[in-house]
């Protein structure tokens, strides 16, 4: 390789040579100025042949060609010894080769030339291993370690040695030990990785939660690996572990850090009435506001724990100073309330929203107060023109098109309830206009495409949809993928879509809360369109209907029928579940909602539903859970 190098620069340099004489310059400047870009140049071409040389190595050794790696990387080598990267491409084509004796000799030849560098060390014994000779490897990796002895600082070196070849107890091992010879040293974080990836998940926890007793501003970062392993599961190994060395860590150090950590993992855990003792405990001993507390009760309601979030809110009124956390807090406890209200409670949930809205004024600041009253005078009143009316008002009040948005999508949902098809259009349409970055457009956009599909303009809903697939929200994304796979299952067989025109208007009685009516339609669809398609989604459907309406033994029905016809489709998994908590929640017949728990468990280990299938089978069981 020298000699062509040499040949390319000589002619390079007559070449430059042949132009200087041409130019006849007398200028020294320009002269130095071509011998230094010369130089360069001859520099760039000898570079870009080791370059070139270098990857074609490469290239061999991943395509599996080692006698041509071997060549190249010898003669790489030969041109530049202290290359560290040449010296390992010989000593693994040699392995490679199963030629190791050659690889060894390589090594003894460095490991003398080097003062007994232990990565040398660690590379013998890698090759004594990859013989067979597991003892006289063994020996190399605790001489190697023996380096650490004179030298801690060599240990992060010596550990990466040995994560190279995954030997990941000796890396460990390393790690320990220099911390021991040298306190101030600090390889938790390095240490914690290891051990997770060694399975060792107390050692790994233990070490994440000494780096934020050093540092509470850790918990990020060490938190983003605590989500890898503890699950919605209270029960499991990892989430039992992680919750005993928290208890642990607060009883020795009362630090609000491990407070706001097991408030995290009761969340994770949906057991939200024990994250508020400890968003309790932060909030009485710290300086903070009561927003995490909010923010709480507002994951336990998304999550229907609507008894801890009411628990919650209450205590946030209680507590609060501020009119417009009261404000809030008043706000969320009625739509708790309306979550779980019967008909004849409406009059009075109508009189607090009135005494709220007279407490605290017709203004901009209870512009979400009063969009809220205006679904509950339209959705549960049957007042649409009163609530159109105060929202028409509203809409002429906000400034921001934020709020604007927010007042014309409510208004647009009331429309569909009224069969306005075209004039909510219209709103949804400007709205997507308003907030065109926001969730909020994708969220107008598809009820664009749900509004066409209630008056059964399935090919534009569908068009609409299909975008909305790659939407940013995953709520929404996957509304979108479902509504857009039900358009086209049954438009294949039916040019008609007369049963999807049907089960269209179903959908749309249920959104009117027309429940009684949308049952009705359902049989219909069930009676006429027998064994096609469109029959699970609507049985599925009318069964979530009965189980609103209380008729329980109608909703079990549905699902056996959709396990005993349809138990390899995809809606398979939702009827499993949704009969065993009818079972446990409302038949009381455990035993039964024990079978279909299993069912999840063993056959339907992808779902959605298995960590709730899994928790519910132990609780039911009676196993321990903490």
């Amino acid at each position: 390789m020298k000699n062509s190098v040499w040949i390319c620069s000589c002619r390079f340099y007559k070449r430059s040579t042949s132009i200087k004489s041409s130019l006849n310059s007398t200028n020294p400047y320009i002269y130095a100025m071509r011998y230094v870009l010369s130089f360069c140049l001859f520099l760039f071409v000898n570079f870009s042949l080791y370059s070139q040389s270098e990857q074609l190595a490469m290239n061999y050794f991943d395509q599996g060609e080692y006698e041509k790696a071997l060549k190249t990387y010898q003669q790489l080598l030969k041109e530049n010894p202290a290359n560290p990267m040449f010296f390992e491409g010989v000593v693994s084509s040699y392995q490679q080769l199963e030629n190791f004796e050659a690889a060894e000799k390589l090594l003894y030849d460095k490991l003398n030339n080097s003062a007994n560098n232990p990565n040398v060390l660690i590379e013998l014994g890698h090759n004594f291993e990859l013989k067979g000779n597991e003892s006289k490897a063994n020996q190399f990796y605790e001489e190697a370690l023996g380096a650490i002895e004179g030298r801690p600082n060599y240990a992060y070196s010596i550990s990466r040695g040995f994560e190279k070849y995954n030997l990941l107890d000796f890396a460990s091992k390393a790690y320990v030990r220099a911390m021991e010879l040298n306190p101030e040293m600090n390889f938790n974080l390095q240490l914690a990785r290891l051990y997770g990836e060694q399975g060792k998940t107390e050692e790994m926890f233990r070490n994440y939660l000494d780096l934020i007793d050093a540092d509470p501003k850790f918990f990020p970062v060490a938190n983003r690996e605590f989500n890898r392993f503890i699950s919605e599961d209270a029960s499991s190994e990892a989430n039992t572990i992680f919750r005993k060395l928290l208890l642990k860590k607060l009883q020795e150090n009362p630090s609000l850090i491990y407070n706001e950590i097991l408030s995290w993992l009761f969340v994770q855990q949906k057991q939200y009435d024990r994250a508020f003792i400890q968003e309790k405990a932060m909030y009485r001993r710290g300086d903070g506001g009561l927003q995490g507390i909010i923010n709480l009760a507002i994951i336990a309601r998304d999550n229907e724990d609507l008894e801890t979030a009411k628990e919650i809110i209450g205590y946030v009124i209680e507590e609060s100073p501020s009119g417009n956390i009261i404000l809030q807090g008043n706000q969320l406890l009625l739509a708790l309330k309306l979550e779980t209200a019967k008909p004849e409670e409406y009059e009075d949930l109508d009189a607090e929203f009135q005494q709220l809205l007279s407490q605290f004024g017709y203004s901009l600041n209870t512009l979400s107060l009063q969009i809220d009253y205006a679904s509950f005078l339209a959705f549960k009143r049957n007042r649409n023109e009163e609530a159109v009316q105060l929202l028409k008002d509203l809409s002429e009040k906000a400034n921001s098109d934020f709020d604007k948005a927010s007042v014309k999508m409510t208004l647009a949902d009331i429309l569909v309830l009224e069969e306005k098809f075209n004039e909510a259009l219209i709103y949804y349409s400007q709205v997507q206009k308003l907030v065109k970055n926001d969730e909020i457009s994708q969220n107008a956009r598809f009820k664009v495409a749900k509004t066409s599909y209630y008056k059964g303009d399935f090919e534009w809903a569908k068009n609409q949809l299909d975008v909305l697939k790659s939407s940013t929200s995953q709520l929404i994304s996957n509304d979108a993928m479902e509504l857009s796979l039900l358009i086209e299952d049954n438009s294949i067989e039916d040019s008609t879509q007369a049963a999807l025109k049907q089960y269209a208007r179903a959908d749309l009685l249920a959104f009117q809360q027309k429940d009684s009516e949308a049952v009705i339609v359902l049989d219909s669809v069930l009676t006429r369109h027998k064994g096609e398609k469109i029959e699970d989604e609507a049985l599925l459907k009318q069964a979530k209907l009965h189980e609103k309406l209380a008729d329980y033994k109608k909703a079990e029905a549905n699902y056996l029928q959709i396990i005993e016809l349809y138990n390899e489709d995809i809606l398979a998994d939702n009827a499993n579940f949704f009969l065993a908590e009818l079972y446990a929640n409302y038949l009381n017949e455990p035993e039964k909602a024990k079978d279909y728990y299993e069912q999840i468990i063993f056959n339907f280990a992808d779902s959605i539903y298995f960590v709730d299938a899994r928790k519910s089978f132990r609780t039911l069981r009676g196993d321990q859970i903490e």
